[in-house]
């Protein structure tokens, strides 16, 4: 089964993470399918950038976010969604 899941990344005391498709029983900093975004906790407020039409895609495949990757995709993935329709509308 798929997980999107966060992926470590970044030095001791200042973690950034990778938003991963990966196999659920594999490592947490293992291999993984495909690279779907990114979240730097550390800054204020927090850095976070979501591929959502890949994500949907896996989603689509089968694939089950984690608890904390579900939680950014509901907070950060709807602004995102209202940008790219606020930005659609004003180049139309």
């Amino acid at each position: 089964m798929l997980a999107i899941r966060l992926m470590r990344m970044g030095s001791k005391k200042k973690p950034s993470y990778r938003i991963v498709v990966k196999e659920k029983l594999s490592k947490r900093d293992g291999a993984y399918l495909e690279n779907v975004g990114f979240y730097n906790p550390t800054q204020n407020p927090a850095e976070v950038r979501l591929r959502m039409d890949r994500i949907q895609y896996w989603m689509e495949k089968g694939a089950q976010p984690t608890d904390i990757v579900r939680r950014l995709i509901n907070r950060y993935g709807k602004q995102t969604q209202g940008e790219e329709t606020a930005s659609g509308a004003s180049q139309s």
